[in-house]
């Protein structure tokens, strides 16, 4: 018997970085009826809907789920779509609203028979082996992340980490493995699962997630409707992307020009990893680069019209006058980022600041690029004024280029590159740089 078809794979994401391994479908900005009737339509086979709920409290996040959710079941019955499977994408570091997000979803949108967990990301050096999650080879609970202020943990187990993220309402020995190197069919293994039941899913190698993807047809197959959570490679093992329709050829080709020639870029670094503030000094090393600092003490108290003044005109004459690429970027340090509800605070500020910025500029620019989940989402949906994105493809490993569709105001065309807060080498954002700019390859 054939498996049952999947006419979309829905990917509900909770940071602006989880499409970065696909190619040619829609990033939805908004959860409007319309626009998710809109996403669904689309020929692709998945279709990402970016709730970004990561950057949200607890509360907040769930209460955006259910209106996504909500929305989206009317979209699905005005279209009378029966084949569908749904993601929530989470972070391949472990940073998240988890279970939140499977409860919210197996309440609305559910039952589900099972929620599996897969957070690797392969290109990223995420691994999980015998229900443990690495990164780069070492235990996850060592990184950086897992001190996160809001997301911590302190154990890369992930039965464990359930547990843990659940305040205990999931005990670990109720949690199930799923480890490729055992014998036997692990679809019998699953057979006996009690409703609702939390599989944890290794996965170190591509092979792995092809044998995860027999497993979920077969599962449709036989009438289960399963949740899937985990990070980007996970929607690898659910659809085929295809081949990869961008070359490094083609990205130069994309920079927006004017009767002056090519148009000078932005790039935005709001992420505050260790990774990123060593990515903007080295990109500032480059001549053809210019920073220019948003100061965060200047918005504890909200926007600051002197201060938006001051940028717009560095910006106008660095972009238009001298013809150089911009590096917009939010203070460094430590002591600026604060706690949880500190961080959100400013977060709204610097969006308004964004928005106010941003539009007037983007006629201007060649191209954008966006270190930083909610960086990237703050400049799509608030800076660029965008409901939806067309994702091109991938300008290297992990990291994804959108476009605004067509034809979209002064935005038409404008290629945007997300690059996530905890990708890339130091020389990434230098890179990235020279390859929408090759007249500067050279240091």
């Amino acid at each position: 018997m054939t498996p049952a078809p999947i006419t979309k794979l829905i990917v509900i994401d909770d940071d602006p970085t989880g499409s970065q391994t696909v190619h040619s479908c829609l990033l939805l900005l908004s959860w409007r009826v319309e626009t998710l009737v809109a996403g669904l339509q689309h020929p692709a086979n998945v279709v990402f809907i970016l709730g970004n709920t990561r950057a949200l409290p607890r509360q907040d996040a769930e209460v955006r789920l259910r209106a996504i959710c909500r929305n989206l079941r009317l979209a699905l019955k005005r279209l009378n779509l029966k084949h569908w499977q749904l993601v929530s994408r989470g972070d391949s570091t472990l940073r998240s609203h988890f279970p939140l997000e499977a409860q919210v979803l197996g309440q609305e949108l559910g039952p589900f028979a099972a929620v599996f967990l897969l957070p690797a990301f392969l290109p990223g050096g995420r691994t999980t082996v015998g229900g443990r999650h690495f990164l780069h080879g070492q235990p996850v609970h060592l990184s950086s992340y897992a001190r996160d202020s809001r997301f911590g943990y302190t154990t890369s187990f992930l039965a464990a980490w359930v547990e843990q993220k659940s305040g205990g309402r999931i005990p670990q020995a109720t949690v199930t493995g799923l480890h490729w190197e055992n014998h036997g069919d692990p679809g019998r293994r699953l057979a006996s699962l009690p409703q609702g039941a939390v599989v944890t899913v290794d996965a170190s190698e591509p092979e792995h997630l092809r044998r995860f993807g027999q497993l979920m047809q077969r599962r449709r197959q036989q009438g289960h409707r399963d949740l899937c959570w985990g990070a980007a490679s996970l929607i690898n093992a659910l659809v085929d992307p295809g081949p990869q329709v961008l070359t490094p050829g083609d990205f130069a080709a994309l920079r927006r020009r004017d009767a002056g020639g090519p148009q000078p870029g932005l790039v935005l670094v709001g992420s505050h990893q260790p990774g990123a503030d060593r990515q903007l000094a080295t990109l500032l090393t480059a001549p053809s680069v210019k920073g220019l600092e948003i100061p965060l003490e200047r918005l504890h108290h909200g926007p600051d019209p002197s201060l938006a003044m001051a940028l717009a005109a560095a910006l106008g004459h660095t972009l238009h006058q001298e013809r150089r690429t911009v590096a917009l970027y939010t203070s460094r340090g430590e002591r600026l980022r604060g706690d949880g509800a500190g961080q959100l605070a400013m977060a709204e500020a610097v969006a308004q600041l964004q928005k106010i910025l941003l539009a007037p500029l983007c006629p201007g620019l060649g191209y954008v690029i966006s270190k930083g989940g909610s960086t990237s989402d703050t400049l799509l949906r608030h800076g660029l004024g965008l409901d939806r994105v067309v994702l091109r493809g991938q300008v290297m490993p992990g990291i994804s280029l959108v476009q605004p569709p067509v034809p979209n105001k002064g935005q038409a065309g404008l290629p945007v590159i997300c690059v996530p807060g905890n990708m890339g080498t130091d020389e990434t954002l230098l890179d990235l740089h020279r390859l929408m700019e090759p007249e500067h390859d050279r240091p």
